[in-house]
């Protein structure tokens, strides 16, 4: 979906690794959260809470899910994280996500 109807979008930014990472939180009309973020090149680990889907949209970058190897995305391009687990990733470049919460 490249547009967001309907939306509410806290106005305080998520910002990791000093800034380098940072999103904006979004909630949609039925309830569902996501995030809409950018990263800048380097190398991140990510925790879940939630079971999460990640729409890279934009970038060149590698994931390395839990128990597997690491993968060269070509964007746009998804991947599934469970919850509760970790994820790593190396941005090559800006890279634009989103990502999606499963409850």
């Amino acid at each position: 979906m490249a547009k967001l109807d309907k939306v509410s979008v806290v106005k305080e930014a998520n910002i990791y690794y000093d800034g380098k990472v940072t999103s904006r939180t979004v909630e949609l009309a039925d309830g569902s959260i996501q995030s809409l973020g950018i990263m800048l090149p380097g190398e991140y680990t990510f925790g879940t809470n939630e079971a999460e889907i990640m729409e890279m949209q934009s970038g060149d970058l590698e994931v390395k899910l839990p128990g597997e190897e690491w993968k060269t995305l070509n964007t746009p391009e998804t991947f599934n994280v469970g919850a509760n687990t970790s994820f790593d990733v190396r941005v090559k470049t800006v890279t634009d996500y989103c990502c999606s919460y499963i409850k």
